[in-house]
């Protein structure tokens, strides 16, 4: 393993972080904050890369795409919580569970009416299709760095919203006391209706962002949600700074562990059973570390206060 080699994949981790943030942080806004289970979460991953897709192809214009794509999955998150979602606020998590696992089979049926199940593909936008030296003999995609630059750029917009605004306080605020909120003339309804419309932007944001670098597909939604669950686990539960760093760990960590560790024991054992090390180790890293976590800190590395269990 060279050094070049080992600097890449550590930059990949940190896009495949920031990307994983970008889901996070919606999914910890509507779990931590508000207390709902959103499997369907992934769905509107899913949105944002197909809707991302379409007008590509359609105007040829990446930023258009991009935009299109996570508008797109924020106007049907806000339908999802105006027709199921504000129906389970008071329900137990089984039933957020049941109502949200729908949404998923229901969202995949519908994608495979309207585009079929083949993938789709975008391009990579052509200011971006160069490569960059990041370090010396370290040529790197210009689009994974744009990717990258505008994780960090969400990420500090939505710290001011959360930490410096009017609106981000009384998000706060009905998180641990929604009643005396609420007392006070704060619609909550339709604030939760809009904490619930920013995380699935911010999804569809992430699905769009991804879609020149994987294809987009059915399903495609429900891998990366396992990922973004172990994310907001680490980093704590309410906590968009816990989510941050959860996903620079998942994403590095992830990365690695496919890119040398796994090569590793494969040369190291050799033949199939090698091979089948190698792949099972890959897969289950993350998890190993949200485990170690949890054994350290059961709350996560950086648990809100007040945030809902």
């Amino acid at each position: 393993m060279s050094v070049e080699l080992l600097i890449e994949q550590g930059v990949n981790g940190l896009q495949l972080g920031l990307t994983l943030y970008l889901l996070a942080a919606g999914l910890t806004l509507i779990f931590g904050i508000m207390g709902i289970l959103n499997l369907a979460h992934g769905s509107m991953y899913m949105v944002g890369a197909y809707s991302a897709a379409v007008i590509a192809a359609k105007t040829g214009s990446f930023l258009a795409a991009a935009l299109g794509g996570a508008l797109m999955a924020g106007l049907v998150g806000l339908a999802i919580e105006f027709l199921i979602i504000r129906r389970l606020y008071d329900r137990e998590h089984l039933d957020q569970v049941l109502a949200t696992f729908g949404v998923i089979l229901f969202a995949n049926e519908a994608v495979a009416l309207m585009f079929g199940r083949s993938p789709l593909f975008m391009s990579v936008p052509q200011w971006a299709s160069g490569q960059v030296e990041i370090f010396p003999g370290v040529p790197y995609p210009q689009y994974r760095l744009f990717v990258m630059a505008a994780g960090i750029v969400v990420a500090l917009l939505l710290w001011q919203l959360i930490a410096r605004s009017r609106l981000g306080m009384q998000i706060r605020a009905g998180a641990t006391h929604r009643e005396m909120v609420g007392a006070l003339g704060v619609d909550i309804a339709r604030l939760y209706t809009i904490v619930f419309g920013v995380g699935a932007l911010l999804s569809g944001l992430a699905g769009a962002l991804i879609g020149p670098v994987r294809s987009v597909q059915i399903g495609m939604g429900e891998d990366v949600l396992i990922l973004t669950f172990v994310v907001v686990v680490i980093g704590g539960i309410g906590s968009l700074k816990g989510a941050f760093a959860g996903a620079m760990i998942v994403g590095v960590i992830d990365t690695l562990s496919r890119a040398v560790a796994g090569p590793a024991i494969k040369a190291w054992i050799g033949g199939p059973t090698g091979d089948s090390l190698a792949a099972g180790l890959s897969s289950i890293m993350v998890y190993l570390a949200m485990a170690l976590v949890l054994v350290i800190r059961p709350t996560g590395l950086f648990p809100a206060q007040g945030a809902r269990a």
